[in-house]
């Protein structure tokens, strides 16, 4: 029998975890719009149990918090029963402050990132290290993790791995501007970019940043050139 893992909020970042596990694991989730619950399952793909957030029963259960983390405190209110572990996915929300608001075992703070859609989230993860292997497990379907040893480590790597995206988004998007501007079609320079990060996503995962710049960078050349004017 597959083991239920309960999610609390029903966004993309819920959807992105579920389509991880929903095939190790029985999808059980819960929110305050049934047309939304609906929705959620449709873009899923699969059956689930759906539930509505008013008097929601979360004894000896194990949580996916996926909610806004201004609403900690309302959703906890809205709950009953204590959970066996919580598991969230809330931005600057810690471990007290969960523990707080929601009745629990245990509490484990994660940050997925963007790419948890595509199954290659950088996921860090800190708390109760007694679940440590099993959020390993858990976050582990979209992608890769790393354990940290406190939410201080956590809060940091928050800023580089959870939103990484939006800054290399920026980049992307102006060095795909500056070809047009020097006058390359538009989607020709989209396509360079695309191919750029594709490749330097591979060559960064081994080599070092300065050494791949080093790499580059001939004398005299026109990437030193472009690099000293940045």
């Amino acid at each position: 029998m597959l083991k239920t893992v309960t999610f609390i909020g029903n966004g993309n970042m819920a959807l992105s975890i579920a389509h991880g596990l929903k095939n190790s694991y029985k999808i059980e989730v819960v929110g305050r719009s049934i047309e939304k619950l609906e929705a959620f399952e449709t873009a899923l793909g699969i059956k689930i149990e759906k539930c509505m957030l008013d008097g929601f029963d979360i004894s000896n259960k194990t949580l996916l918090l996926c909610v806004k983390p201004a609403n900690v405190i309302e959703v906890g209110d809205k709950l009953k029963g204590k959970a066996k572990v919580i598991y969230s996915v809330l931005a600057g929300t810690s471990v007290a402050k969960l523990k707080d608001n929601i009745l629990s075992g245990a509490v484990v703070r994660t940050m997925p990132n963007l790419a948890a859609s595509v199954g290659k989230s950088m996921t860090t993860l800190t708390g109760d290290n007694d679940f440590k292997e099993e959020a390993h497990v858990l976050l582990g379907a979209i992608g890769e993790t790393l354990w940290l040893d406190s939410e201080k480590e956590l809060d940091i790597a928050t800023a580089v791995a959870g939103s990484g995206p939006a800054y290399l988004a920026l980049i992307a998007e102006a060095l795909a501007d500056g070809a047009v501007k020097q006058g390359l079609k538009r989607e020709y320079a989209m396509a360079t970019m695309k191919g750029l990060f594709g490749g330097f996503g591979e060559l960064i995962q081994d080599i070092h940043p300065a050494l791949l710049k080093d790499a580059v960078m001939s004398p005299g050349g026109t990437t030193a050139a472009g690099y000293s004017a940045l």
